[in-house]
Protein backbone atom coordinates (compact mmCIF):
# COMPACT_ATOMS: atom_id res chain seq x y z
CA UNK A 1 0.00 0.00 0.00
CA UNK A 2 0.90 3.38 -1.06
CA UNK A 3 0.09 6.05 1.57
CA UNK A 4 -0.17 10.38 1.75
CA UNK A 5 -0.13 12.18 5.05
CA UNK A 6 -1.61 15.20 4.44
CA UNK A 7 -0.39 17.61 7.92
CA UNK A 8 -1.57 21.07 7.68
CA UNK A 9 0.90 23.58 10.00
CA UNK A 10 0.57 26.75 11.27
CA UNK A 11 3.54 28.19 13.55
CA UNK A 12 4.52 24.78 14.25
CA UNK A 13 8.55 24.57 14.46
CA UNK A 14 8.48 22.75 17.95
CA UNK A 15 6.40 19.94 16.79
CA UNK A 16 7.74 19.01 13.29
CA UNK A 17 10.60 17.22 13.90
CA UNK A 18 8.99 15.07 16.74
CA UNK A 19 5.77 14.75 14.28
CA UNK A 20 7.78 12.87 11.27
CA UNK A 21 9.81 10.75 14.28
CA UNK A 22 7.34 9.36 15.25
CA UNK A 23 4.69 8.82 12.00
CA UNK A 24 7.94 7.17 10.00
CA UNK A 25 8.68 4.65 13.00
CA UNK A 26 4.98 3.46 13.36
CA UNK A 27 4.79 3.23 9.40
CA UNK A 28 8.23 1.75 9.05
CA UNK A 29 7.01 -0.78 6.86
CA UNK A 30 4.79 1.24 4.57
CA UNK A 31 5.52 3.21 1.78
CA UNK A 32 4.61 6.72 2.46
CA UNK A 33 4.75 10.10 1.29
CA UNK A 34 4.20 12.92 4.02
CA UNK A 35 2.80 16.46 2.43
CA UNK A 36 3.45 19.28 5.15
CA UNK A 37 1.63 22.27 3.94
CA UNK A 38 2.96 25.48 5.88
CA UNK A 39 0.12 27.69 6.01
CA UNK A 40 1.94 31.15 6.08
CA UNK A 41 3.75 30.61 9.53
CA UNK A 42 5.30 33.56 11.25
CA UNK A 43 8.56 30.99 12.71
CA UNK A 44 10.30 28.69 11.38
CA UNK A 45 8.26 25.88 10.58
CA UNK A 46 9.46 25.87 6.52
CA UNK A 47 13.02 25.50 7.50
CA UNK A 48 12.38 22.68 10.03
CA UNK A 49 10.46 21.01 7.47
CA UNK A 50 13.06 22.02 4.55
CA UNK A 51 15.58 19.91 7.23
CA UNK A 52 13.51 16.21 6.46
CA UNK A 53 14.51 14.01 3.89
CA UNK A 54 12.18 12.76 1.32
CA UNK A 55 8.83 14.59 2.59
CA UNK A 56 7.03 16.70 0.39
CA UNK A 57 5.98 20.49 0.80
CA UNK A 58 3.77 23.48 0.18
CA UNK A 59 4.44 26.74 1.56
CA UNK A 60 1.34 29.83 1.25
CA UNK A 61 2.13 33.50 0.55
CA UNK A 62 0.37 34.24 4.07
CA UNK A 63 -1.83 32.33 6.19
CA UNK A 64 -5.04 31.73 4.31
CA UNK A 65 -6.17 29.01 7.24
CA UNK A 66 -6.63 25.50 7.92
CA UNK A 67 -9.84 25.08 5.73
CA UNK A 68 -7.27 25.58 2.89
CA UNK A 69 -4.33 24.26 3.94
CA UNK A 70 -6.77 20.72 3.96
CA UNK A 71 -7.76 21.53 0.27
CA UNK A 72 -4.11 22.16 -1.01
CA UNK A 73 -2.97 19.23 0.83
CA UNK A 74 -5.59 16.73 -0.34
CA UNK A 75 -5.06 18.43 -3.92
CA UNK A 76 -1.39 17.09 -4.41
CA UNK A 77 -2.31 13.41 -3.35
CA UNK A 78 -1.47 10.55 -5.46
CA UNK A 79 -1.97 7.49 -3.32
CA UNK A 80 -5.05 5.04 -3.21
CA UNK A 81 -5.23 5.85 0.24
CA UNK A 82 -5.18 9.20 2.01
CA UNK A 83 -4.64 10.19 6.05
CA UNK A 84 -5.15 13.95 7.07
CA UNK A 85 -3.95 14.44 10.65
CA UNK A 86 -2.35 17.17 12.49
CA UNK A 87 1.48 18.04 13.63
CA UNK A 88 1.28 18.38 17.10
CA UNK A 89 0.36 14.74 17.87
CA UNK A 90 -2.99 15.08 19.19
CA UNK A 91 -3.73 12.52 16.16
CA UNK A 92 -1.77 9.62 17.91
CA UNK A 93 0.19 8.01 14.80
CA UNK A 94 -0.68 4.75 16.84
CA UNK A 95 -3.89 4.45 15.56
CA UNK A 96 -3.14 4.59 11.78
CA UNK A 97 -2.18 0.93 11.65
CA UNK A 98 -5.64 -0.08 13.61
CA UNK A 99 -7.23 2.67 10.83
CA UNK A 100 -5.76 0.93 8.08
CA UNK A 101 -7.26 -2.42 8.84
CA UNK A 102 -10.26 -1.42 8.04
CA UNK A 103 -9.67 0.11 4.77
CA UNK A 104 -10.88 -3.01 2.47
CA UNK A 105 -14.39 -2.53 4.46
CA UNK A 106 -15.04 1.48 4.88
CA UNK A 107 -14.45 3.89 2.47
CA UNK A 108 -13.70 6.33 5.45
CA UNK A 109 -11.61 5.38 8.41
CA UNK A 110 -12.83 8.37 11.00
CA UNK A 111 -11.32 9.07 14.51
CA UNK A 112 -13.21 11.23 17.25
CA UNK A 113 -12.76 12.23 21.00
CA UNK A 114 -14.24 10.62 23.59
CA UNK A 115 -13.02 12.92 26.25
CA UNK A 116 -11.83 16.74 26.49
CA UNK A 117 -9.60 16.64 29.05
CA UNK A 118 -7.30 18.70 29.24
CA UNK A 119 -9.53 21.41 28.01
CA UNK A 120 -10.85 24.50 29.03
CA UNK A 121 -14.58 23.60 30.16
CA UNK A 122 -16.24 26.53 28.84
CA UNK A 123 -15.00 25.45 25.29
CA UNK A 124 -16.21 21.61 25.75
CA UNK A 125 -19.48 22.97 26.75
CA UNK A 126 -19.98 25.37 23.58
CA UNK A 127 -18.30 23.08 21.37
CA UNK A 128 -21.19 19.86 22.58
CA UNK A 129 -23.67 22.44 22.19
CA UNK A 130 -22.64 23.47 18.77
CA UNK A 131 -22.43 19.87 17.69
CA UNK A 132 -26.19 19.68 19.23
CA UNK A 133 -27.60 22.73 17.35
CA UNK A 134 -26.10 21.97 14.19
CA UNK A 135 -27.72 18.52 14.16
CA UNK A 136 -30.85 19.82 14.80
CA UNK A 137 -31.37 22.41 12.26
CA UNK A 138 -29.19 20.73 8.88
CA UNK A 139 -29.09 18.13 6.81
CA UNK A 140 -25.52 16.35 8.07
CA UNK A 141 -25.15 14.80 11.07
CA UNK A 142 -21.65 15.50 13.00
CA UNK A 143 -20.30 13.10 15.26
CA UNK A 144 -19.59 14.76 18.20
CA UNK A 145 -15.82 15.19 19.44
CA UNK A 146 -14.95 14.10 15.40
CA UNK A 147 -11.30 14.82 14.10
CA UNK A 148 -10.25 15.81 11.03
CA UNK A 149 -7.68 12.76 11.47
CA UNK A 150 -8.91 10.28 9.17
CA UNK A 151 -8.02 7.45 6.43
CA UNK A 152 -9.74 8.05 2.77
CA UNK A 153 -9.48 5.99 -0.01
CA UNK A 154 -9.05 7.68 -3.68
CA UNK A 155 -12.61 7.88 -4.24
CA UNK A 156 -13.68 10.25 -0.98
CA UNK A 157 -10.79 12.25 -1.80
CA UNK A 158 -11.40 13.52 -5.32
CA UNK A 159 -15.15 14.10 -3.66
CA UNK A 160 -13.67 16.24 -1.19
CA UNK A 161 -11.83 18.03 -3.99
CA UNK A 162 -14.85 18.72 -5.92
CA UNK A 163 -16.69 20.69 -3.54
CA UNK A 164 -14.40 23.78 -4.43
CA UNK A 165 -16.00 26.60 -2.33
CA UNK A 166 -14.36 28.86 -0.40
CA UNK A 167 -16.47 29.18 2.49
CA UNK A 168 -15.35 26.00 3.74
CA UNK A 169 -16.21 23.63 6.36
CA UNK A 170 -14.43 19.94 6.59
CA UNK A 171 -16.17 19.01 9.31
CA UNK A 172 -19.07 19.18 7.71
CA UNK A 173 -17.90 18.19 3.90
CA UNK A 174 -16.85 15.02 5.12
CA UNK A 175 -20.81 14.45 6.52
CA UNK A 176 -22.37 15.55 3.68
CA UNK A 177 -20.24 13.55 0.66
CA UNK A 178 -21.42 10.36 2.57
CA UNK A 179 -19.68 7.41 2.03
CA UNK A 180 -18.77 4.07 4.64
CA UNK A 181 -17.50 5.39 7.88
CA UNK A 182 -15.95 3.25 10.53
CA UNK A 183 -15.49 5.26 13.79
CA UNK A 184 -12.23 4.86 15.98
CA UNK A 185 -12.70 6.46 19.64
CA UNK A 186 -9.54 7.59 21.76
CA UNK A 187 -8.87 9.59 24.42
CA UNK A 188 -8.11 13.52 24.19
CA UNK A 189 -4.36 13.83 23.66
CA UNK A 190 -2.19 16.71 24.90
CA UNK A 191 -0.07 19.12 22.55
CA UNK A 192 3.62 17.82 22.84
CA UNK A 193 4.27 21.85 22.25
CA UNK A 194 3.48 24.90 22.16
CA UNK A 195 -0.24 26.55 22.48
CA UNK A 196 -3.04 25.96 19.65
CA UNK A 197 -3.54 28.76 17.41
CA UNK A 198 -7.36 28.45 17.64
CA UNK A 199 -8.45 30.80 19.90
CA UNK A 200 -12.45 31.10 21.59
CA UNK A 201 -13.13 33.67 18.86
CA UNK A 202 -11.54 32.04 16.10
CA UNK A 203 -13.53 28.38 16.87
CA UNK A 204 -16.97 30.77 17.55
CA UNK A 205 -16.54 32.55 13.84
CA UNK A 206 -15.54 28.62 12.66
CA UNK A 207 -18.77 27.39 14.09
CA UNK A 208 -20.75 30.51 12.24
CA UNK A 209 -18.91 29.02 9.46
CA UNK A 210 -20.29 25.73 9.79
CA UNK A 211 -24.09 26.35 10.11
CA UNK A 212 -23.88 28.88 7.35
CA UNK A 213 -22.46 26.41 5.40
CA UNK A 214 -24.51 23.79 5.45
CA UNK A 215 -27.82 24.57 6.55
CA UNK A 216 -30.32 28.11 5.93
CA UNK A 217 -32.58 27.19 8.73
CA UNK A 218 -31.15 30.93 10.63
CA UNK A 219 -33.17 32.64 7.99
CA UNK A 220 -36.50 30.48 8.54
CA UNK A 221 -36.06 31.28 12.29
CA UNK A 222 -35.77 35.54 11.07
CA UNK A 223 -38.81 34.86 9.13
CA UNK A 224 -40.93 33.42 11.91
CA UNK A 225 -39.66 35.35 14.48
CA UNK A 226 -41.08 38.51 12.42
CA UNK A 227 -44.60 36.85 11.73
CA UNK A 228 -44.76 36.18 15.38
CA UNK A 229 -43.88 40.03 16.58
CA UNK A 230 -46.12 41.72 13.85
CA UNK A 231 -49.33 39.03 14.81
CA UNK A 232 -47.86 40.30 18.61
CA UNK A 233 -48.16 44.34 17.41
CA UNK A 234 -51.35 44.09 15.49
CA UNK A 235 -53.20 42.64 18.59
CA UNK A 236 -51.48 45.55 20.80
CA UNK A 237 -52.79 47.61 18.38
CA UNK A 238 -56.58 46.71 18.99
CA UNK A 239 -55.98 46.53 22.17
CA UNK A 240 -54.62 49.91 22.72
CA UNK A 241 -57.35 51.33 20.48
CA UNK A 242 -60.11 49.53 22.79
CA UNK A 243 -58.56 50.91 25.49
CA UNK A 244 -58.31 54.40 24.61
CA UNK A 245 -61.74 54.54 23.69
CA UNK A 246 -63.33 52.95 26.73
CA UNK A 247 -60.54 55.04 29.37
CA UNK A 248 -59.07 57.71 27.71
CA UNK A 249 -55.58 57.76 26.96
CA UNK A 250 -53.28 58.69 30.37
CA UNK A 251 -49.83 59.34 29.14
CA UNK A 252 -48.18 56.36 31.28
CA UNK A 253 -45.94 53.54 30.52
CA UNK A 254 -43.39 54.72 28.74
CA UNK A 255 -40.53 52.47 29.76
CA UNK A 256 -42.67 49.70 29.09
CA UNK A 257 -43.09 50.84 25.30
CA UNK A 258 -39.24 51.89 25.00
CA UNK A 259 -38.29 48.48 26.37
CA UNK A 260 -40.39 46.26 23.53
CA UNK A 261 -39.06 49.28 20.81
CA UNK A 262 -35.53 48.06 22.29
CA UNK A 263 -36.14 44.46 22.22
CA UNK A 264 -38.23 44.65 18.90
CA UNK A 265 -35.03 46.47 17.22
CA UNK A 266 -32.92 44.06 18.57
CA UNK A 267 -34.41 41.06 16.72
CA UNK A 268 -34.75 43.14 13.69
CA UNK A 269 -30.62 43.70 13.98
CA UNK A 270 -29.91 39.80 14.41
CA UNK A 271 -32.33 39.32 11.28
CA UNK A 272 -30.60 41.44 9.35
CA UNK A 273 -26.78 40.03 10.75
CA UNK A 274 -28.27 36.55 9.34
CA UNK A 275 -29.40 37.65 5.99
CA UNK A 276 -25.75 39.56 6.00
CA UNK A 277 -23.91 36.44 6.65
CA UNK A 278 -25.43 34.80 3.68
CA UNK A 279 -25.37 37.80 1.39
CA UNK A 280 -21.49 37.73 2.38
CA UNK A 281 -20.91 34.38 2.00
CA UNK A 282 -22.20 35.06 -1.61
CA UNK A 283 -20.24 37.89 -2.75
CA UNK A 284 -17.01 36.30 -1.53
CA UNK A 285 -18.07 33.51 -3.46
CA UNK A 286 -19.38 35.22 -6.55
CA UNK A 287 -15.22 36.70 -6.60
CA UNK A 288 -14.39 33.36 -7.42
CA UNK A 289 -10.86 33.90 -6.07
CA UNK A 290 -7.96 31.08 -5.15
CA UNK A 291 -8.55 29.56 -2.04
CA UNK A 292 -4.40 29.79 -1.36
CA UNK A 293 -1.36 31.46 -3.15
CA UNK A 294 1.67 28.97 -3.38
CA UNK A 295 4.89 31.03 -2.38
CA UNK A 296 6.86 27.66 -2.92
CA UNK A 297 6.46 24.15 -2.95
CA UNK A 298 8.78 21.15 -3.95
CA UNK A 299 6.27 18.98 -6.30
Amino acid sequence: MKLDIVVPCYNEEKNIEKFFTEVSYVLKDIDINIIFVNDGSSDNTLNEIKKLKDVSYISFSRNFGKEAAIYAGLSKTTADYVILMDVDLQDPPSLIPEMMKYVDEYDIVATRRVTRAGEPKIRSFFARLFYKLMNKISDIELVDGARDFRLMNRSVVDSILELNENNRFSKGIFEWIGFNTKWIEYENVERIEGETSWSFWQLFKYSIEGIVSFTVAPLYISTVMGIIFSIIAFISIIFIVIRTLLFGDPVSGWPSTISIILFIGGIQLLSIGILGQYLAKTYIETKNRPKYIIKEDNF
